[in-house]
């Protein structure tokens, strides 16, 4: 049976915690501390906690995601904390090395870690007393390249984001299913939905001003809830996205899984021909090691605008015939694409309505 561990934000409490308790308590090395999920409790094995003077202690523990696939698996987390008499707040979070900012020097603390530090080191902070607590992941930097955070306007680090403190492995039936009824849900009371394409797609959402209630995350099944979303009745989908994810679409790839089929080059190839662009422009393309790449190129010969606006409106008119297709009901989709970095590149006539209907409340 697949066993079940714990998300990132636990692990950075946890350490956090246990640095507040020795200083506090000047107790000795602890080998676990007791977290509260909300509501659930669960217990964290402690690596090291030592006091560094009489006002700051450093306390490690490891990442354990159970048997999920995660590339934080055994990675150290370090939480130093320092008390100083009260300042403006009690408990003050910062970003040490690792743990990445947002553009805007804001730590990628999110709203879900925010309320775990909260609920567990406040109450342990002596009256007139406030923590500093800089969350460090020695491992962080080098992780981030191996993840999107980028493209969210996280950078320099990891962050400590998530809606849930268990780390549930799910199998790819299991993940779709979970999407599936997701889907179910929301569209009971958001007939207007929007699909984020990727896991992070949530962040560029928030941008844009879209309602957490209408956002359906999709992971590489976007056809089937494509589908999904005109079986239960629909009035209309967005489609926020990755460029070199979701232009798929455009070619008729509808499981946007790259062991499944990767296409991307191809795909912006046919676009560069389809708006008349020239035989060295689909041979830049062709020769670009990653869709960002064949972006920035088709910027330096004046292509761009031209070719991301068709594919957006071809993955809209694919999107729309796969529904009719399948689900034998029409269902309205605009799109948008965005960047490495977040920024939106492209969106058709139907995405800015889809935007408006969004942004006026009349989605949910």
């Amino acid at each position: 049976m697949a066993r079940t561990g714990y998300t990132l934000p636990v692990f950075a409490v946890a350490a956090a915690k246990a640095a507040l308790i020795h200083l506090r308590d000047k107790i000795g090395s602890q080998q676990a501390v007791e977290i509260d999920l909300l509501p659930e409790k669960a217990e964290i094995s402690i690596s090291q906690v030592a006091a560094l003077d009489a006002q700051s202690a450093l306390a490690v523990t490891l990442s354990d995601p159970g048997d999920n696939l995660d590339l934080t698996r055994n990675t150290p987390i370090w939480a130093w904390v320092r008390m100083s008499p009260r300042q403006s707040q009690a408990l003050i979070l910062e970003a040490g090395e690792g743990l990445g900012k947002t553009a805007s020097g804001e730590p990628a603390i999110y709203s879900y870690a925010r309320r775990l530090f909260d609920a567990n080191l406040l109450p342990l902070i002596p009256p007139g007393q406030t923590a500093t607590v800089s969350i460090i992941l020695p491992e962080g930097r080098q992780l981030a390249q191996r993840t999107s955070n980028e493209a969210f306007g996280i950078l320099n680090g990891l962050s400590l984001l998530g809606t849930s403190g268990i780390s549930q492995p799910l199998s790819a039936a299991d993940h779709l299913e979970e999407f599936r009824l997701s889907l179910q849900e929301k569209v009971k009371v958001c007939p207007n939905l929007v699909f984020c394409i990727g896991s992070n797609g949530m962040q560029v959402a928030q941008r844009l001003g879209i309602p957490e209630s209408a956002i359906v995350q999709t992971g590489n099944w976007i056809g089937a809830l494509l589908v999904e979303a005109g079986l239960y009745r629909a009035n209309s989908v967005l489609l926020l996205g990755y460029q070199g994810k979701l232009i798929k679409l455009a070619g008729g790839i509808f499981n946007t899984s790259s062991h499944l089929a990767d296409a991307k080059l191809e795909i912006i190839s046919a676009a560069v021909i389809a708006v008349d662009g020239d035989l060295q422009a689909v041979r830049a393309v062709l020769d670009a090691k990653t869709a960002d790449a064949a972006h920035k190129k088709l910027i330096e010969l004046g292509l761009a605008e031209l070719v991301f606006g068709l594919l957006a409106e071809k993955i809209s008119h694919k999107a729309q015939a796969y529904v009719q297709k399948y689900a034998n009901v029409p269902l309205k989709v605009g799109t948008i694409l965005f960047d490495r970095k977040g920024e939106i590149i492209s969106q058709d006539l139907q995405a800015q309505e889809l935007l408006l209907i969004q942004s006026s409340n009349e989605s949910c």
